[in-house]
């Protein structure tokens, strides 16, 4: 039976890409994270500064609701591709989107304290500790995806 192969797989053994295929291959999971990481982060920060700078809505406010659209981009993309973890019935799915959205809402938590004792009460820029905010963020984003809500129960 043949390897399912998705589409970063496919382009990893196109020529001159394919010298990085065991690279790829041995670190996938992590190599995948960081991308889709990156671009959760570019969806986050795009989106506070929409709604903090440009539209002046109050940080914390303009940051739950750049979280709201930051984690339903990253479900998708880690359900799909990170963690390649697909669900086979509707109950399976919502207690994976659940446990999903609940980790999410820990490291929403951490990050609104964040941003409000440092913007709030002590007046450091807003895009500064929100792009300092969101590293943190990944990080623990990451550990608890991999380990709580895509890992392998037994």
């Amino acid at each position: 039976m043949q390897e399912k192969r998705d589409i970063f797989d496919r382009m990893m053994a196109l020529p001159i890409l394919n010298i990085f295929e065991p690279f790829y291959k041995k670190n996938k999971e992590v190599l995948l994270y960081l991308f889709f990481g990156g671009l959760t982060f570019i969806v986050s920060i795009a989106t506070y500064a929409v709604f903090n700078v440009s539209m002046g809505i109050n940080e914390l406010i303009a940051n739950v609701m750049s979280w709201v659209l930051a984690v339903l981009f990253a479900f998708a993309t880690n359900r799909v591709w990170v963690f390649q973890a697909p669900t086979h019935t509707i109950t399976e799915f919502l207690k994976q989107m659940l446990s999903f959205f609940g980790g999410r809402v820990v490291t929403l938590v951490i990050e609104e304290i964040i941003l409000l004792v440092f913007i709030t009460w002590l007046g450091f820029n807003s895009m500064v500790v929100k792009v300092i905010a969101q590293v943190i963020v990944i990080v623990l984003n990451y550990v608890i995806s991999k380990f709580f809500v895509f890992s392998e129960k037994k």
